[in-house]
């Protein structure tokens, strides 16, 4: 049994069944991805459009691949054909652009309102009045490729776990207002992507239904593959 089969079927062992794990393939090589799929695993997620462009190709066409990082509104058209989840969207103009090339690849793209709920400044992401916004613009009810799953979120990177936990918290929460304001007839919003290889268990605590993990089955990245 390899390395990363023994810590995924291990990790896999200690998440709720209704718990979708996604794993990062960011910076690693295809034949890393492949030990990954041989064991069974069909579900990865790259937050770079150009690494997931290149590796699409090379692996089997059964990937579940997922967006996870911020997607520029240029770089949709390369991903649009293949990708089942965007989680990081952050503006209504990405979520035109998504619909737009959606339409072309005759396709609809499941995507995830990504939400601010660190305290550092530089991650990405809407505030509840933002997302108010969008949802109550008139150019989104026209929307008919894409469709909205759900809402998307980074903790702050610290060992602090009373605060990780207020900011899952804090996403939950924002989940249910939309949930109840916005899509309370629709079953298909129902997701919350939160939870990384440092701090998945308290999200899975705090109501996570999506959870992004590399490091804790392919090790520490150095640089790009």
């Amino acid at each position: 049994m390899t390395d990363i089969k023994s810590k995924l079927e291990s990790l896999k062992k200690e998440i709720p069944e209704h718990v979708k794990l996604v794993i990062v393939t960011k910076t690693h090589t295809v034949e890393t991805i492949m030990e990954a799929y041989d064991a069974g695993h069909r579900i990865f997620g790259e937050n770079k459009s150009q690494e997931l462009i290149n590796k699409q190709p090379q692996l089997p066409g059964d990937i579940e691949w997922h967006f996870i990082g911020h997607l520029q509104t240029n770089k949709v058209k390369y991903i649009a054909p293949f990708v089942a989840l965007i989680h990081a969207v952050d503006s209504l103009k990405l979520l035109k652009e998504i619909n737009k090339q959606a339409l072309k690849n005759e396709r609809t793209i499941d995507c995830l309102l990504q939400f601010h709920i660190a305290t550092e400044e530089t991650k990405f992401g809407l505030d509840i009045n933002e997302a108010k916004e969008i949802l109550e613009a008139p150019v989104f009810k026209d929307m008919k490729n894409i469709r909205l799953t759900g809402v998307m979120g980074m903790a702050t990177f610290i060992h602090d776990e009373d605060i990780v936990r207020k900011e899952f918290k804090s996403l939950k929460e924002v989940f249910n207002r939309l949930k109840e304001s916005y899509f309370s007839s629709d079953d298909s919003f129902a997701d919350i992507s939160m939870g990384m290889s440092g701090d998945y268990k308290i999200a899975i605590q705090e109501g996570s239904t999506i959870i992004r993990i590399g490091t804790l089955i392919f090790g520490i990245r150095y640089g790009n593959f």
